[in-house]
């Protein structure tokens, strides 16, 4: 019962503030979120953490790809291999209706 309470206070507070901050200090929230989506340095930092991400995941399916081996059914072995193959070619695109960027 104390935890409804609470998050009942906390969600009354929350309206009554964000009523009385309005649709202008949104805008103005929303105006700095986008500088701060532009900028350079937060761009080149979300790319590195993207490529490192997805060097981190090759390794990872090398890995269970190793310990896996062929206890894995044909068709899911299949798949994997001519994902590799897209990827390798620089189109980056799958089937799946995702890309490599």
């Amino acid at each position: 019962m104390r935890y409804r309470l609470t998050f009942v206070a906390g969600l009354a507070l929350g309206y009554v503030l964000g009523s009385r901050a309005g649709r202008e200090r949104y805008e103005q929230l929303k105006k700095s979120m986008r500088q701060v989506a532009q900028n350079p340095a937060v761009r080149n930092t979300a790319e590195t953490a993207a490529q490192q991400g997805r060097e981190i995941a090759g390794k990872a399916l090398h890995t269970v790809g190793e310990k896996v081996g062929d206890r894995v059914p044909a068709s899911v072995s299949g798949r994997v291999r001519s994902l590799r193959e897209r990827t390798a070619d620089g189109t980056g695109e799958d089937d799946w209706g995702t890309s490599n960027t």
